[in-house]
């Protein structure tokens, strides 16, 4: 077993939020702690587990542990054998997945400027983006959870893991690689997966295009992906700027046309929002995460204040000071 620990200012409250809602069953399993959290629920620390492949081939089985400023791994062959992949390898999937290496102190001052951004940024000054330790699986991830809900999108995609993945020890499935969805037949998907059958044929042919040598992966040439992402089928503005985000931890990408963005800045059309987000650049990345994550942490709030088990709030109470 190798491990790694990374001490950054870092938000594993905003974390943990999102991988709440990003997880892929059967793939990903998150265990939040109940100590610590706040008074909507939203843990504070936890600990999320996958399994990834080495830079080797081989398969390893990614333990994190999430702690406010701090990020804890160990790596554990999956087959039981052997020291796993060494410290420094463990250390860059976790750059990887959870933005560690970003300034995030750089970004802070270049967004607090701007009135919509900057109580955002003042709540959650160690926020980070996050990323993915497969290219390729979020970016199935991203065409399955086109126009429809966090959730679904979550479902589609552990059914793909379900029907073509690798089951491992503890639970856990391996997402399948590229070529092996690209070698599916989208009919027969579109039934195991139940999506429409356009849904199918863009997962494939982004399949196909990253078994093909698109690379969806931290340091690839952005603009030849997007070039290449949207001469597919079903692939949009919008899918290739989120994956950029996510998947090519590009930092200034942006995607406009996103309606939870629209919304933070009075659903402003996506061009004119491209324009305003002109002035955040190079960091627009961090923009984007800061209004998701408000968002996302408001309607937890808002959830917990009314849920049965604590009563919905009453019309004449009183605020307490």
């Amino acid at each position: 077993m190798r491990g790694a620990v990374v001490r950054v200012p870092f938000d594993a409250r905003a974390m943990l939020a999102y991988l709440a809602v990003h997880v892929v069953p059967g793939v990903e399993r998150l265990e939040p702690d109940a100590v610590g959290a706040d008074a909507a629920g939203t843990p504070s620390s936890g600990r999320v587990e996958r399994l990834v492949r080495a830079a080797d081939g081989s398969v390893v089985r990614l333990v994190v542990r999430l702690a406010p400023d701090e990020v804890v791994a160990e790596a554990h062959p999956a087959s039981g054998v052997g020291p796993g992949p060494a410290s420094d390898e463990v250390e860059s999937l976790l750059a990887r997945w959870f933005g560690l290496d970003d300034d995030v102190a750089a970004a802070r001052e270049h967004l607090r400027h701007d009135d919509v951004l900057a109580p955002l940024v003042a709540a959650r000054p160690h926020l980070r983006v996050p990323g993915h330790v497969d290219g390729f699986e979020v970016a199935a991830q991203t065409v399955l959870g086109q126009q429809v809900s966090l959730a679904a999108a979550r479902t589609f995609t552990g059914r793909l893991a379900e029907a073509l993945g690798t089951p491992g020890r503890d639970g856990l499935t391996l997402f399948p690689p590229a070529d092996v969805v690209a070698a599916a037949d989208a009919d027969e998907l579109r039934g195991v997966l139940r999506v429409p059958a356009a849904r199918a044929r863009t997962l494939v042919a982004v399949a196909r295009a990253c078994a093909d040598g698109v690379d969806l992966s931290p340091g690839a040439d952005a603009p030849a992906v997007r070039e290449r992402l949207l001469a597919l089928p079903g692939v949009g503005p919008w899918t290739v700027d989120y994956l950029a985000l996510r998947a090519l931890g590009a930092r200034d990408a942006f995607p406009a046309g996103d309606l939870v963005l629209r919304q933070a800045f009075a659903l402003a059309p996506a061009a004119e929002l491209g324009r305003r987000a002109a002035r955040w650049s190079p960091w627009r990345a961090f923009a984007a995460q800061h209004v998701w994550s408000a968002a996302q942490l408001a309607r937890v709030t808002r959830a917990a204040a009314t849920s049965p088990a604590r009563g919905r709030p009453s019309r004449t109470a009183r605020p307490r000071a």
